[in-house]
C-alpha cells in the first residue's frame, strides 16, 4: 500500500548502451548514439557537483538535462511501489533516505541520479 511506495526524482543520460537511444532533447538519436557511458557518467557527475554544491536545484538541472520525460516536472517520477522499475533503480531508490541524493545508478535506460522525495 502506500506506506510500500516511495517517490522520487531522478535525472537520465543516455548513451549508446541505452535500450532507446532517442530522448525529447534528442529525437533522433543522433547525440545519444554518439555518447559513451563513460561520458555520460562524467556529466551526470558534473551535474550532481553543482547540486551538492547549492550552485544549480535538482529540479532546475532536470529540467533542462534529463533525457527522460519527466524533465518537465522537474525529474518527478511520481509515487511508485516495487516491481514498477527497472530493478537497480529500484534498489536504490528504497536505499536513499527521504532527501537523499543517489550516486551514478546505472539501468538499461542510461545512467541516472536519483532523488527520494518521500
Amino acid at each position: 500500500m502506500a506506506a510500500e511506495q516511495v517517490r522520487a526524482s531522478h535525472i537520465l543520460i543516455k548513451h549508446e548502451g541505452s535500450r532507446r537511444k532517442a530522448s525529447w532533447k534528442d529525437p533522433d538519436g543522433r547525440v545519444i548514439s554518439a555518447t559513451t557511458r563513460d561520458a555520460a557518467v562524467r556529466q551526470l557527475l558534473t551535474l550532481r557537483d553543482d547540486i551538492d554544491s547549492g550552485k544549480a536545484r535538482f529540479q532546475d538541472v532536470a529540467v533542462l538535462h534529463s533525457d527522460c520525460s519527466s524533465a518537465k516536472r522537474g525529474g518527478d517520477l511520481g509515487r511508485f511501489g516495487r516491481g514498477q522499475m527497472q530493478k537497480p533503480f529500484e534498489e536504490a531508490t528504497y536505499a536513499l533516505k527521504v532527501g537523499e541524493l543517489s550516486g551514478i545508478v546505472d539501468t538499461d535506460s542510461g545512467v541516472h541520479i536519483i532523488l527520494r522525495t518521500s
